[in-house]
């Protein structure tokens, strides 16, 4: 069970692996074994995902789904397929972690009398700078 938080708990029985060679560094060993993970979950059929969560992980990482609502993810960082795995999850648990709890909504705010008089004196002061470089005009 990939555990996310205390709201989120999410059975291995929802992951399918797949297993591919993997490139990088490993001499003869990358040619023979299959360590890269490729990771699918069905998001759109996980019944351990609640909505607003499920809504907030569509949303940001729709780049990573297919069609059907399949999330893939792939890992390859280490040579051996255990700790790919390992990897996977702790990746896909990071991104679930970012989406679990919903963002502070900005509450729009005045902005102080002091910030608007010195955004005008600075403009005017540019103003002034720029005016007094012009080529003086002939009722001057």
């Amino acid at each position: 069970m990939l555990r996310v938080n205390d709201r989120i708990s999410i059975p291995y029985t929802e992951f399918d692996f797949t297993f591919a060679r993997s490139g990088g560094p490993g001499g003869q060993n990358v040619n023979k074994v299959n360590s890269k993970v490729t990771l699918r979950w069905d998001v759109t059929k996980s019944p351990t995902l609640p909505p607003d969560v499920f809504a907030r992980f569509r949303a940001k990482y729709h780049r990573r789904m297919t069609k059907e609502g399949d999330f893939v993810m792939t890992g390859q960082r280490y040579r051996d397929q255990g700790r790919n795995v390992a990897d996977c999850l702790e990746k896909l648990r990071e991104l679930l972690l970012e989406v679990a709890v919903a963002p502070r909504v900005r509450r729009p705010t005045r902005r102080t009398r002091g910030s608007v008089q010195r955004r005008l004196k600075d403009k005017k002061q540019q103003s002034d700078k720029k005016q007094s470089r012009r080529r003086p005009t002939g009722d001057e």
